[in-house]
């Protein structure tokens, strides 16, 4: 987190730590028809409990809210988290210790719904759900991305590393190449994917640590196309004291996701759809 994000985020877990839990699982108004998937670190146990009241909080509610963790954490879930657990938050467990189970459990438990993932270090603003499904209501058969980068190739056809694709800017648009960034917030339409993403022994192989390539070539196989959002809105909101364990470090800096992509890339000869 950096310095200048310190107030925000401040004011933003007071703001939901003085919200009443029971209220926000008893929600009366009619809820949107999708699910809203994430999963979560032993470190970020208790901090998660501040995303998933951003989540109960939205402007407009999910139908439901699963948080996906590992069988081994079932008996270490801290009282401010097991707290928020009603109508619409829910707790599953899973023996999948990867990233990838931020939606891969999703789509095959609710293989019929729109599902909408987020990241477990952030406080989601009032408004990020309802847009999301805005545009999707527009372009129902897309994938809606707060966040994207552009896959970009060199000359000879390879692509570049993955620190040279730059972060989409431009809005209410679409490209084959485009690739969500799953912190900002992604919905999958239902069929969005190609059957292959239920695959664990080839992206434990070759996708370790990096969920949002393995669900692009899996789009990208399906012909669907991602789309960046028409109102990205303000970024969420960083948690203090999360940032320390992102797979950012591991996948951007050390060229991580440039030597997972390409490694997809070959395998699935991603070259012919270009």
């Amino acid at each position: 987190m950096k310095l200048k994000q310190l107030p925000a985020s401040l004011l933003m877990t007071r703001r939901l730590k003085g919200l009443d839990s029971r209220a926000l699982n008893n929600r009366k108004e009619q809820a949107l028809p999708v699910i809203v998937s994430l999963t979560s670190i032993p470190s970020r146990l208790k901090a998660v409990a501040l995303t998933v009241r951003s989540l109960l909080a939205q402007d407009v509610a999910a139908q439901k809210i699963v948080l996906w963790l590992h069988e081994e954490l079932r008996t270490q879930i801290p009282p401010a988290l097991a707290s928020l657990q009603g109508e619409i938050f829910t707790i599953a467990y899973v023996d999948l210790h990867c990233p990838h189970r931020k939606l891969i459990h999703a789509l095959a438990q609710y293989p019929k719904q729109v599902i909408v993932t987020c990241d477990d270090d952030l406080m989601y603003r009032p408004e990020w759900l309802g847009r999301l499904y805005e545009d999707h209501l527009r372009y129902p058969g897309a994938i809606i991305a707060n966040e994207c980068r552009k896959i970009e190739f060199e000359r000879c056809g390879t692509p570049k590393p993955y620190n040279e694709w730059p972060v989409e800017q431009g809005r209410d648009l679409t490209d084959p190449w485009l690739m969500s960034i799953g912190y900002g917030g992604v919905l999958y339409p239902p069929g969005a994917l190609h059957e292959d993403v239920q695959q664990q022994e080839l992206f434990l192989t070759l996708t370790p640590r990096a969920d949002d390539l393995w669900f692009k070539a899996m789009s990208l196989m399906r012909g669907t196309h991602v789309r960046r959002a028409s109102s990205p809105g303000l970024k969420p909101v960083p948690i203090w004291g999360t940032q320390r364990d992102s797979l950012k470090r591991t996948n951007v800096r050390r060229e991580g996701n440039t030597e997972q992509w390409r490694a997809l890339y070959a395998h699935y000869n991603l070259d012919r759809y270009r």
